[in-house]
């Protein structure tokens, strides 16, 4: 992510955070650090990246 002021580096950050937060931030209560872990782990590299992969590797 870049410094204040420039939208266009925040962009891809900003595609990422927002199904993050409203997928598994919101749904789940990850009380503990380990669980909080455990779930960004599971979302990152099996449901972001295999089950949902974004638009712009070509599938929709």
């Amino acid at each position: 992510m870049s410094h204040e002021g420039c939208p266009y580096d925040n962009t891809p950050m900003e595609r990422f955070y927002n199904p993050l937060k409203n997928e598994l931030v919101y749904r789940n209560h990850l009380f503990t650090k380990s669980a909080l872990d455990e779930g960004l782990n599971r979302y990152v590299f099996v449901c972001y990246n295999h089950i949902r992969p974004p638009s712009y590797y070509g599938e929709q």
